[in-house]
């Protein structure tokens, strides 16, 4: 149990909205459960390609939901792969709104599960959302409903610094009004949460969750959770 803790820094995407895994891993499961069968390696290839696109030309704005980053996600990720001739064009513009609303509603079921939790920190604690974001995850937390339990948004697309530069958790820190020792960041990323977040003095918990490479899914931590139910008892509130 953490005594001395006065406040929390949660990440978003990967620690709330899909139990610690990342998320193409949950976009790969939307892939088979919709019936497109690609291989991974490919499917890598053009989520990387989507993401990059992403950060090079604004296509997310500050009124999108999830559900619309993820029509736009996935629309690019599609045709990058029928443009390389791994499906068809056909595929990939009947596939893209089915995967969408996949992944939309398994986000909305870690949100769900997560909104007890939230809201019992949220009672004990101030909290501050810090995101590696597109601009728009404010519109993102109010449609699932959880904006009420931060007071503050600390957004990459908005300062200008993105994970894993720790100026970005210094920045949570400030606008929770604590010094980084009284700090728990909660996040599932080793790499862009975790090392970072430690490195300027932050108490740390790591969801750990399907990673990216195997590298990461064979790291381990003392600042280790299963889920975020753990950290009722980390700050030793009830359940």
């Amino acid at each position: 149990m953490m005594n001395n803790i006065k406040g929390i820094i949660f990440d978003y995407g990967g620690t709330i909205d899909s139990f610690g895994d990342h998320w193409s891993e949950v976009i790969y499961d939307g892939y088979k459960a919709c019936g497109l069968d690609v291989d991974k390696t490919e499917f890598r290839t053009s989520y990387v390609y989507a993401e990059r696109e992403l950060a090079r030309t604004r296509h997310i704005f500050p009124e999108h939901t999830f559900l619309d980053v993820m029509e736009i996600k996935l629309a690019l990720e599609l045709s990058d792969l029928a443009n390389r001739g791994i499906i068809s064009q056909e595929e990939a513009q009947l596939k893209a709104s089915p995967i969408a609303n996949y992944c939309y509603q398994r986000a909305r079921t870690s949100v769900d599960a997560a909104r007890n939790v939230l809201e019992k920190l949220a009672e004990h604690y101030p909290m501050v959302l810090v995101s590696n974001f597109y601009g728009n995850v404010e519109s993102v937390i109010r449609d699932m409903g959880i904006r009420q339990y931060f007071q503050g948004i600390i957004e990459s697309a908005v300062v200008g610094v993105r994970k894993p530069d720790a100026r970005i958790f210094s920045l949570g820190v400030i606008a929770l009004g604590l010094k980084p020792e009284e700090v728990l960041v909660v996040g599932d990323s080793m790499r862009k949460d975790i090392m970072p977040a430690e490195s300027i003095g932050c108490q740390t918990a790591w969801l750990k969750g399907k990673g990216w490479t195997p590298d990461e899914d064979a790291m381990t931590h003392p600042s280790q959770i299963a889920s975020l139910a753990d950290l009722l008892d980390i700050t030793g509130i009830k359940q």
